[in-house]
């Protein structure tokens, strides 16, 4: 999905993600039967963990492998050129000063202090968006069609870069005005308010996202199939999660990948699964899947991120507000920003808070990581389906590294790793034998050579 820029304020950062609706469990497989329901053996062997995860792994072709590693090990790579490459827009915009020309256009416009922040917001996210163009068709354009992880054409690649970046333009204006109201209103201490302010807008953000902002990019419609739908709102049911419609939405027009999820709150909340997921995956594999998302949300991951995430921003605030105050008293008179409370700083801050984050990597990815094993434990034990989720653990391979290194793992990974996960399933299998399915087992997940 659209993604502006990698790293620049949390703001900018945060707003190009917005597009990106949670998706804990997606594989880019070509092929799958339609969904049918495992005949579940009265009794079954002894299971060896060790090899039941080799037999599995085994299932990838070499080529596949490679081709996965491929393209994983360069995101690698990638993470450092988006980190480089916003540091390097951000100090044009301070250099040739072209930030503050930014602001003093919007200072001719109008003299009301809220509307010059947001025309400054609307050049800037433009201009940023411009300058890093480049970076951004050759990394979600030309690079996803080389390793055959995009369907679209180049127009409608276009159409939903242009909904994303309208999407940052609002929504990132919204979180500015007051923002940077806070900074001059408060003084010193505005990075503790506007840590404050940026998590109260990242839940706005939550609420409204699968009513309002996931449909800009894709169809969503409830989902018809009453062989695939009962069973998961009977496991919603089961799970406490209040939903009486399941929703499917058109994946396929950007790519082959599978996604899912569970999320929004109260009236907002929808279970939604892409026509990715209905085309290529069994009864089985879906059910995991879902199950996997619904325990994202009875584990509550999303408030739960907050407050983690919310510290990680308190002292992003904090690191940004020492920052900010060192290279201003250094550059910022040959720059022309006159201080914290100039909306040219944006730059500036942009820097300071894509060097904290870019370091704190490790730390974000080991956060979501642990999140999202919880939520493979919760769907095993809810689906009962180790088999179709060892599979479904298989697709995901087709574009993340299957076996990394533990210190691959920690540093680079968001998600565990298929190995990771893979284990934890046949773990699971080996203490509820009931639950084998030799038709999984012996289901072909890839079919390209």
């Amino acid at each position: 999905m659209p993604r502006l820029t990698r790293y620049a304020v949390p703001l900018l950062f945060l707003c190009s993600l917005l597009p990106t609706i949670a998706s804990a469990q997606t594989t880019g497989a070509n092929s799958a039967p339609t969904p049918t329901i495992a005949n579940q053996p009265a009794t079954s062997p002894p299971v060896d963990v060790n090899a039941a995860v080799e037999a599995y792994l085994a299932k990838m072709p070499p080529a596949e492998r490679a081709r996965s590693n491929a393209y994983f090990e360069g995101g690698y790579w990638l993470l450092l050129w988006d980190f480089l490459s916003t540091v390097g827009v951000m100090w044009i915009l301070l250099k040739f000063r072209w930030s503050t020309r930014m602001r003093n256009l919007a200072q001719r416009i109008t003299r009301f202090r809220p509307l010059q922040t947001a025309l400054y917001w609307v050049q800037f996210i433009v201009v940023v968006s411009v300058l890093t163009f480049p970076l951004g068709l050759y990394e979600g354009y030309f690079r996803e069609h080389k390793y055959g992880l995009l369907n679209q054409t180049f127009a409608p690649w276009m159409r939903d870069q242009a909904v994303a970046l309208a999407v940052s333009l609002v929504l990132g204006a919204i979180l500015m005005v007051p923002l940077f109201g806070l900074v001059r209103l408060l003084g010193r201490r505005w990075w503790v308010w506007g840590a404050v302010v940026s998590l109260v807008f990242l839940t706005f953000v939550a609420l409204i996202a699968p009513v309002y902002i996931a449909p800009l990019f894709n169809k969503y419609a409830k989902l018809q199939d009453a062989r695939v739908k009962d069973p998961i709102l009977s496991m919603a049911r089961a799970n406490g999660i209040p939903a009486t419609d399941v929703y499917e939405f058109d994946a396929s027009r950007q790519s082959n990948r599978v996604s899912a999820n569970v999320s929004g709150f109260a009236g907002t909340l929808r279970i939604s699964l892409n026509d990715n997921l209905l085309k290529r995956c069994t009864l089985p594999e879906i059910e995991t899947t879902m199950g996997h998302e619904m325990g994202h949300y009875v584990l509550n991951h999303a408030y739960k991120g907050l407050v983690v995430y919310g510290v990680l921003v308190v002292l992003g605030f904090a690191f940004l507000d020492w920052f900010t105050k060192v290279a201003l008293a250094r550059w910022g008179a040959s720059w022309g920003v006159q201080g914290i409370t100039d909306v040219a700083v944006l730059p500036l801050a942009a820097i300071g808070l894509s060097v904290f984050f870019f370091l704190l990597t490790p730390v974000t990815n080991t956060i979501s990581r642990t999140m999202e094993f919880e939520a493979d434990m919760y769907g095993l034990n809810a689906a009962r389906q180790p088999d179709g989720e060892a599979n479904v653990d298989l697709m995901l391979g087709e574009y993340r590294k299957l076996d990394p290194g533990s210190v691959e793992e920690f540093v680079f990974f968001d998600h565990p790793s298929g190995r990771t996960r893979i284990t934890a399933a046949m773990r699971w299998k080996a203490e509820h034998l009931e639950s084998a399915s030799p038709e999984e087992l012996a289901r072909p997940v890839f079919n390209r050579p």
